[in-house]
């Protein structure tokens, strides 16, 4: 079977009213190879993406045809992160896969990674042994002033509070809810919470575990197939 390369050059093409004729005399290529990178039949080139991105009027990269996100049940838990306790980098030698795995009540998106809470400065919000979830790219700071948020200092500490401007530019205040503040740090990563699994709610995935949920979820799947 041939290999397809699939792109979004038919769909914008009719959403612009334009014939595959009109398309091709606009990019100078002939209806036959134009038809043929329209289907996939052939690669879409960095030079034949501009050129039809210039013909159709949109940017390069909305050519492209972006997977859909896949969801799991099965989330890497990254490291521990203090409410109160400090996380220093050197107590943790973290492999890449993350500390453990554990199973999830809900699926998540793929980039999700979590983080188990060390410390009580964050009760009646979070207890220690909770696990928060978060995205692994992070958001700019600013986009959690006055909201917790999971946060990395420039000296690898890792902290779960409340963030606030500090008092010189750059800098910023981590508070707690029953500890004093940590004041005019500065944060290399953050990133919002987005759920909380509560402690007792979720136990480490054994291999053998995974293995068993792997086999369910596919099974699932291909029944809704």
């Amino acid at each position: 079977m041939d290999k397809i390369y699939p792109n979004r050059i038919r769909e914008i093409r009719k959403e612009k009213e334009l014939t595959i004729e009109e398309l091709a005399e606009k990019t100078g290529l002939s209806v036959s190879y134009t038809g043929r990178i329209e289907n996939g039949e052939r690669n879409l080139s960095v030079k034949n993406m501009n050129l039809f991105a210039h013909a159709l009027d949109v940017e390069p990269q909305d050519l492209l045809v972006v997977p859909k996100a896949k969801s799991t049940n099965v989330i890497a838990v990254m490291g521990r992160i203090g409410a109160g306790a400090e996380i220093l980098p050197e107590e943790e030698q973290i492999p890449p896969e993350g500390l453990y795995e554990i199973e999830t009540p809900f699926p998540l998106p793929e980039d999700a990674i979590a983080f188990e809470v060390v410390g009580e400065s964050m009760w009646p919000r979070y207890d220690d042994g909770d696990i928060v979830v978060c995205w692994r790219q992070g958001v700019v700071v600013e986009e959690v002033l006055g909201w917790e948020a999971a946060v990395r200092t420039s000296t690898g500490k890792r902290y779960l509070k409340r963030v606030l401007k500090g008092g010189e530019k750059g800098t910023f205040d981590l508070e707690s809810h029953n500890a004093p503040p940590i004041r005019g740090v500065r944060l290399t990563w953050v990133a919002s919470i987005q759920s909380v699994i509560r402690s007792g709610q979720w136990k480490k995935l054994t291999p053998s575990a995974r293995q068993k949920m792997v086999e369910r979820m596919t099974a699932s799947a291909r029944k809704e197939a």
